[in-house]
Parts: structure tokens; sequence; C-alpha cells
């Protein structure tokens, strides 16, 4: 038996229909893995400006206040996060010193940053 073809039958094959699963498989993985490093980038990013906001504003603490050799952090209110102020006399007899505040999140160091303060 012969069979007939008629013009306006269309239909999918299997081998096609798997071919356009596999490449949707294929997308939505490709999206899903750049969607997860992006989260995991925006949380590493807000770690290290709220570190460096803290930062500022201890050493903005530091320069007001008196010219000292020790240094106490002022009340930080973010959990999680320490600040550790130190503060080396360069020149004696000038009265410079090197301001050094270095902010941790969990133990771990995450930002770092150096002024000077004069005593005027």
């Amino acid at each position: 038996m012969k069979s007939i073809a008629f013009a306006d039958e269309r239909g999918e094959s299997l081998v096609e229909i798997l071919v356009a699963v596999a490449i949707m498989a294929i997308v939505l993985t490709a999206f899903l893995a750049a969607l997860s490093t992006g989260t995991l980038s925006v949380g590493v990013v807000h770690e290290r400006v709220t570190a460096e906001n803290i930062a500022r504003s201890q050493l903005e603490h530091v320069k007001h206040s008196g010219f000292n050799d020790h240094y106490t952090p002022a009340a930080i209110s973010h959990p999680g996060y320490t600040a550790v102020i130190s503060a080396t006399t360069i020149y004696t007899y000038t009265g410079l010193q090197l301001i050094t505040v270095t902010v941790s999140h969990n133990g771990e160091p995450i930002f770092t940053i150096e002024n000077y303060k004069v005593n005027r």
C-alpha cells in the first residue's frame, strides 16, 4: 500500500522535539548559572562596601579625637563586623602618626585603610 502525503500536513519528529528540549535545557542551565553568580557577586560587593564605609567612619572618628597612641573603635552598628585601629608614631618631634583601620567580617579581614594624623 502506498501512503499519500498531503501538502498541508506538518508535524515534528521525535528527533526535532528532543533537539529543541536539549537546546532549552542548555539555555536554562546557562541562565541559572549566571543568576547564581550574580547573586553571589552582589553579596560580596555589599560586604566590601559595608566594610569600607565602617573603615572610613572609624578613620573620621580618629581624626576628630585627640592625639593619642591608642584609639578605641567607635560603636559599629553592623553585626559581625569589627574594626581594629592602630596608630604608629612616625616622627616624634613633629607629632605625625600613621593611622591604620582594618575592618573584619566574621573574623576575616576585608578592608584596610591608612591615613596620617598630625598633632596640632
